[in-house]
C-alpha cells in the first residue's frame, strides 16, 4: 500500500513539473518548478501573516492589532485595559492626538465603574428639530452603524447588527441596497437612498415617491439618508453583478433577478443643489421624517452654494453625514480607495468651517464617518463640531470580522462580508448581536468618561481647544490652530446646552440601561 501511495505521489509531481515547464503564464513556474508555487501560496496568506506574525501591535492599516484587540475584548465584556504603559512613540509620530484633560477634575462628573457600561447616551441635538419636522428626535446614542447594505454583507450579519442596534438603543442604516427582512430584528433604522433608489425604484431606475412613502410607513424608519457619494469611492457608481442578484436581491432591491444592476455616480431625482432641497423637503415634508445627506468631501463648491442657500432660505438638510477617504467599503478601484476625497479630519473640518462662516451650522445635525469607532477618534470628531459618529468596520470586527481583507472576493472566512452560505452560517445572529451592544455600550462609556476627564458631562459639549497635535518636533497645536476654527464655531446653541446638561444631570444615563450579557 505505502508502496503504491509513493508511485502515486511520484506521479504527481512529474505531472506538476511537466505542466510548470509547458505553461507560458508564470515565468516563475517555468524557471522554479514545483518550489516556484511555494511564492503564490505565500503571497495569498501574505496579510495573515503580516497581521498575525510580523507586524508590531500599532503598525498594520486600516486598524492595528491594538485596535482590533480593543474591539474584540469591548464586543466580549472581557477586559479592554493595557498594562505597562503605552507602546506607541508619542514624541516622534506627527499628528499624534492628545486629548488635555482638567487637572483637578469637575465636582459632580462620575467616572462610571467597569461592571457598568450600559448606559445611553444620547445626541445633544434633536435631528429634525430647527426645521420641525413631524417626526423629529432625539437620537438615543451618539455612536451608531454605518451604511452597510445588504448583499455586501450577509443576512445573517446585518441581522446581528440590527438586533445589537436593538438592545444598544443605537440607529442602524441600511446602506442603499434597501430594507430587507435581515434590517427588522427590533433596531431602529436609517433608511439610505443611494443612485440607484433600491426599494423604491421605477422599472427604469428612477425614484418612485409612492413606493417610498409606502415603505417608510412600513417600517421603523426614524431617518432617511441621501447618499451622494461615500469616503472609500466618491464620484463612482456601483456594480452588482447579475450573478449575485438572487431571488431574495432582486426583490428587495426591485431589480430582475440575474441580470447586473448598475447604480450610477449621480441621482436622476436631482441635478443640483436647487433640487436637492426640493428633493430633500418634499420627501420631509411627505414623511415626516428627518432627511440628510451623506457624502465624502473633495470641491467645495457644493457646500458653498448649500451653506448660502440654507442661510438664506427656509429649505435645508437636516443633518450632514462626512464620510473619510478612509472610510471602507466591500470594493473599490485601489485609486479611488488610496487618493480620491479628503481624509475625515480635513474634510469634515472644511465643510464644517463653510456652515459656520455663514452662521447655520448649529441648525444641522452633524455626524462623522470614517474609522471613528474608538473613543479618542470619536472624542475628535466631537471637538470639530459633530453631534454622532457612524461605524462600519469597526461594527464589522465586533460581529466577527478577522481584517482578512477579502469583502471584494465573496470569501470572508468569518461569514460577515459574503453571500456563501456555508460561510455565513459560522455567524450566529443571536450571539454576536450581544457583541455588538457591547462593543457600542463601551464607546459611549469611554467618551463619557474622556469627556468628564475634560470637565464637562457630555461630548457635545468639547471644543476644540481640548485637543491637540503633537508635530514629532516638540511641538504642538490645538486642533483650532490646526483646522482654522473660531472660538465659539463648534459649540452648541444655548437651548442644546441647557436641555443635554438637564438630561445628564436628570439620570438618563441610567434609564433605559441595557441588560443584555453575553
Amino acid at each position: 500500500m505505502l508502496t503504491w501511495l509513493l508511485v502515486a505521489a511520484a506521479l504527481v509531481l512529474v505531472g506538476v513539473v511537466v505542466y510548470d515547464l509547458t505553461q507560458t503564464r508564470h515565468a516563475i513556474l517555468r524557471n522554479f518548478p514545483v518550489i516556484g508555487h511555494f511564492r503564490y501560496l505565500l503571497e495569498s496568506v501574505g496579510p495573515e501573516l503580516r497581521q498575525y506574525i510580523v507586524t508590531g501591535n500599532d503598525e498594520e492599516l486600516p486598524f492595528s492589532r491594538d485596535q482590533r484587540s480593543w474591539i474584540y475584548a469591548s464586543a466580549k465584556g472581557q477586559n479592554n485595559y493595557i498594562g505597562f504603559g503605552t507602546d506607541n512613540d508619542v514624541e516622534g509620530r506627527p499628528n499624534y492626538l492628545i486629548i488635555k484633560h482638567e487637572t483637578l477634575g469637575r465636582a459632580g462628573l462620575s467616572h462610571h465603574d467597569d461592571a457598568s457600561p450600559w448606559h445611553p447616551l444620547p445626541s445633544a441635538k434633536i435631528l429634525g428639530g430647527p426645521r420641525g419636522r413631524k417626526h423629529a428626535f432625539r437620537p438615543a446614542s451618539v455612536v451608531n452603524i454605518s451604511a452597510m447594505s445588504f448583499g455586501s454583507l450577509s443576512g445573517a450579519a446585518v441581522q446581528a447588527l440590527n438586533r445589537g442596534a436593538a438592545l444598544c438603543g443605537c440607529l442602524h442604516n441600511t446602506g442603499e441596497g434597501g430594507i430587507s427582512p435581515h434590517h427588522l430584528h427590533g433596531g431602529d433604522l436609517t433608511w439610505q437612498l443611494g443612485t440607484g433608489y433600491f426599494g423604491c425604484r421605477t422599472a427604469d431606475g428612477g425614484f418612485d415617491r409612492d413606493a417610498f412613502l409606502r415603505k417608510l410607513e412600513a417600517h421603523p424608519i426614524r431617518a432617511v439618508e441621501i447618499k451622494l457619494s461615500q469616503g472609500a469611492k466618491p464620484g463612482l457608481g456601483g456594480v452588482l453583478p447579475g450573478k449575485k442578484v438572487t431571488p431574495e436581491i432582486a426583490a428587495i432591491r426591485g431589480v430582475p433577478e440575474g441580470q447586473t444592476v448598475i447604480s450610477p455616480a449621480s441621482h436622476r431625482a436631482f441635478r443640483n443643489v436647487d433640487e436637492l432641497l426640493d428633493f430633500v423637503e418634499d420627501l420631509a415634508d411627505a414623511g415626516g421624517r428627518p432627511v440628510g445627506i451623506k457624502s465624502a468631501i473633495g470641491d467645495l463648491r457644493f457646500w458653498k452654494e448649500l451653506a448660502d442657500r440654507m442661510a438664506r432660505e427656509e429649505r435645508g438638510v437636516d443633518f450632514i453625514t462626512i464620510d473619510g477617504g478612509e472610510g471602507g467599503t466591500g470594493a473599490a478601484p485601489l485609486a479611488f480607495a488610496d487618493h480620491v476625497s479628503l481624509p475625515f479630519k480635513v474634510g469634515f473640518s472644511r465643510v464644517y468651517r463653510v456652515f459656520a462662516e455663514r452662521g447655520v451650522h448649529q441648525r444641522i445635525t452633524w455626524i462623522g464617518s470614517g474609522k471613528l469607532g474608538f473613543p479618542e477618534t470619536a472624542l475628535l470628531s466631537f471637538c470639530l463640531g459633530a453631534d454622532m459618529v457612524n461605524v462600519a468596520r469597526e461594527a464589522m470586527m465586533s460581529i466577527g470580522c478577522i481584517q482578512a481583507q477579502r469583502c471584494h472576493t465573496d470569501h470572508c472566512p468569518t461569514g460577515v462580508a459574503t453571500q456563501n452560505r456555508w460561510l455565513e452560517r459560522g455567524l450566529d445572529p443571536t450571539d454576536k448581536s450581544v457583541r455588538l451592544a457591547q462593543y457600542v455600550a463601551n464607546v459611549r462609556k469611554e467618551l463619557l468618561r474622556l469627556s468628564h476627564s475634560c470637565g464637562v458631562e457630555h461630548p457635545g459639549l468639547l471644543d476644540s481647544d481640548q485637543m491637540e497635535m503633537l508635530d514629532a518636533s516638540f511641538g504642538s497645536r490645538s486642533l483650532r490652530e490646526v483646522f482654522g476654527y473660531e472660538p465659539g464655531w463648534e459649540s452648541l446653541a444655548p437651548d442644546d446646552v441647557a436641555a443635554i446638561r438637564a438630561l445628564m444631570a436628570g439620570g438618563i444615563m441610567g434609564s433605559g440601561a441595557v441588560t443584555a450579557r453575553a
